[in-house]
């Protein structure tokens, strides 16, 4: 069974992943990537032990499907279904309100190449695309990432 998921984690990893790219030397890997500009982006009140922030910081293990200059989908942890995977900015914000509008667009700009990746990894032919917002939604690390279940 084993050898059965890491087949299918490679699958959709081969289908996700963008080939290696070096970038143009006007730009550059985002500001909020790095530990030290992270932890300015803290808001307050927020605890510095986000999960997602750990992460991005490399603090943290987590199986990356595709990763840009702006945000990074992961696999879920506790998956609740095949293929369940986070798309995470890279810069701490603690909801959908405090998200920079630029942000949730590159976000959800990648959402048609995992979701179809993942689809194709999987065998589904469907799938649903969640934002739990705030605590009566469900919210339970505050860090705003679009969820595919």
């Amino acid at each position: 069974m084993e050898s059965r998921a890491r087949r299918r984690l490679a699958l959709l990893a081969s289908h996700v992943s963008p080939p290696a790219r070096t970038l143009p030397t006007c730009l550059s890997a985002s500001a909020c990537a790095s530990h030290t500009n992270r932890d300015k982006q803290m808001k307050k009140g927020d605890s510095s032990d986000c999960v997602f922030c750990k992460i991005i910081g490399g603090e943290a293990p987590a199986v990356k499907l595709y990763e840009d200059d702006e945000s990074l989908c992961i696999l879920d942890t506790y998956p609740l279904c095949h293929g369940h995977s986070l798309i995470i900015p890279k810069c701490h914000f603690p909801s959908l309100a405090t998200t920079p509008p630029s942000i949730i667009a590159a976000m959800c700009s990648k959402v048609p190449l995992i979701s179809n990746a993942v689809m194709k990894a999987t065998g589904c032919d469907s799938f649903n695309l969640l934002v739990n917002n705030g605590a009566a939604a469900g919210q339970v690390i505050y860090h705003f990432r679009p969820t595919f279940t």
